[in-house]
């Protein structure tokens, strides 16, 4: 009986239908590796006021934008370098130093490494993980076991099975899961970025405040150092009176007493010093018994900080950038979440050659092959969990909430900080002129006093209580300068560091 050949029709007709089910096949693959259950990630709106409320008025925003500006331009050569407006090549020099050195700065590092290097272990396999191994079994058949398949039980001896197999295992990403998860440890590496800016900024403002500390120290200990050598001079002279009869015992005791209390600060003010400089040689890395900073008392006023536009704060503070990035990665949770209710999908295969003899393991006719999981089920979904999937989906969605609240939270002490150390830079300007005018007067009192004591119009007593008045007027001087410097590097730690966009 003759077979009527197909038509050749018939079977071009096949051909295209198996490549329009091939293409098919692909296209529904495509789709369901591009099936995503993250939600689409909006950072919460956030209204920033028109102006700051501490902002200087009219005129004096308009003369410092323009100072700024000469900031700004030296900025474009040393990106990030705030600390050069002070024009100090000290503190540029401590600067560096303590960038380079700081141990808390290293960790911070290390810790960004390791962030980044944690999402390059979850990156999504586009590609099957592949290995090769080899394996040798010695084995000892059981007669009654080949009995049951109809196989001769005598003469059984000990066999040796040598392997050698390579395996590829793929994990379909069908809902997104993989790199959802991916997406998360790559937002968590932002974050820790921002965290080493924010470490790195503060360590800078560390630096600054504490050398202008010990330069404001400097600066009253000169103060005290003169106050001691009128004073030594005084109850020399005292003495003298006091021997020839011409001073009674209260002014010479007053006398003791001022030098005494000269002397006693100046030692208060040299072990605050000390620690100062211990403290700053731990931020540049360094032991305090190998760190000295040479005394140099400060001078002058700072330069005035313009705070710029408030639109313009969230996108220069890290600490911001921490809180938005920590949120990313918690909306990335979700979707990873939402994808564990959704089937899973491992492809599996192995091939390699097994034989008896380990001279012809290699042969053609001992290949062996495998494809799908050799256990379990290559498609699975989860039908009953005793609600685990559901109650990991509502911490991942708690997760997110608590990262949205923070981010509120840090955008509030972004602008609470920046108004309290604009508050700081006006108020302060201020009490520094009348500290100022304060001490120049108390000087004019102690000099008038002396007259009047050298005349016999006063005692001794007011003498020193006008020295010491005048003393304590120098020093609020002193420290009131150092304030100033001290809530300029606050203003600019306040708003982000250096004025590069970001």
């Amino acid at each position: 009986m003759s077979r009527t050949p197909p038509l050749r029709g018939s079977r071009s007709a096949m051909r295209q239908s198996r490549k329009i089910d091939c293409i098919a096949s692909l296209a529904m693959t495509a789709l369901l590796a591009s099936c995503s259950l993250v939600p689409a990630f909006k950072p919460p709106a956030v209204m920033p006021p028109a102006s700051y409320k501490e902002q200087p008025a009219g005129a004096e925003v308009v003369a410092m934008r323009g100072r700024w500006q000469a900031v700004h331009s030296l900025e474009k050569e040393n990106r990030g370098q705030w600390w050069k407006i002070f024009d100090d090549p000290q503190l540029n020099d401590l600067e560096q130093q303590a960038e380079k050195a700081n141990p808390s700065l290293q960790a911070s590092a290390a810790r960004v490494a390791e962030s980044r290097d944690i999402a390059r272990a979850n990156v999504p396999s586009l590609l099957p993980d592949i290995g090769i191994g080899g394996n040798a079994v010695r084995a000892q058949p059981a007669a009654a076991g080949l009995a049951a398949f109809g196989q001769p039980g005598k003469n059984l001896h000990p066999y040796t099975l040598y392997a050698a197999q390579g395996e590829a295992d793929y994990e379909a990403d069908l809902f997104g899961q993989v790199r959802a998860n991916y997406k998360a440890f790559l937002h968590d590496a932002d974050a820790m970025a921002a965290a080493y800016r924010s470490a790195l900024l503060a360590l800078q403002a560390d630096v600054a405040q504490d050398y202008f500390g010990l330069r404001t120290l400097d600066a009253e200990r000169q103060t005290l150092r003169d106050a001691v050598a009128v004073r030594k001079e005084a109850a020399r002279i005292m003495q003298a009176r006091f021997n020839q009869g011409d001073a009674g015992k209260p002014d010479m005791a007053g006398a003791e007493s001022a030098l005494a209390s000269a002397q006693a600060g100046l030692l208060a003010l040299d072990r605050g010093r000390a620690a100062m400089e211990h403290a700053l040689a731990v931020l540049l890395g360094k032991l305090p018994s190998t760190f000295m900073l040479a005394e140099n008392p400060l001078a002058g006023n700072p330069p005035q900080i313009p705070p710029g536009l408030p639109s313009q704060l969230l996108a220069r503070r890290p600490d911001v950038a921490e809180a938005l990035s920590s949120m990313a990665a918690a909306n990335a949770r979700v979707g990873a979440a939402r994808a564990a209710f959704f089937p899973s999908l491992m492809l599996t295969a192995t091939g390699g050659y097994e034989s008896t003899g380990l001279s012809d393991l290699l042969r053609w006719s001992n290949r062996t092959w495998a494809l799908g999981q050799l256990s379990g089920l290559a498609l699975s979904m989860p039908i009953f969990d005793n609600g685990r999937n559901q109650a990991q989906l509502a911490a991942a969605h708690a997760a997110y909430d608590e990262a949205v609240a923070n981010y509120h939270s840090q955008v509030l002490i972004a602008f609470r900080d920046v108004e309290d150390n604009l508050a700081a830079q006006r108020l302060l300007a201020g009490q520094a002129e009348r500290t100022d005018e304060a001490a120049a007067s108390a000087e004019q009192v102690t000099g008038l006093t002396r007259k009047r004591y050298d005349a016999g119009d006063a005692d001794y007593s007011e003498v020193v209580t006008a020295e010491q008045q005048s003393l304590t007027d120098e020093r609020a001087a002193a420290e009131m300068r150092g304030a100033r410097f001290s809530a300029a590097v606050s203003l600019i730690r306040a708003l982000g560091g250096g004025w590069s966009e970001p």
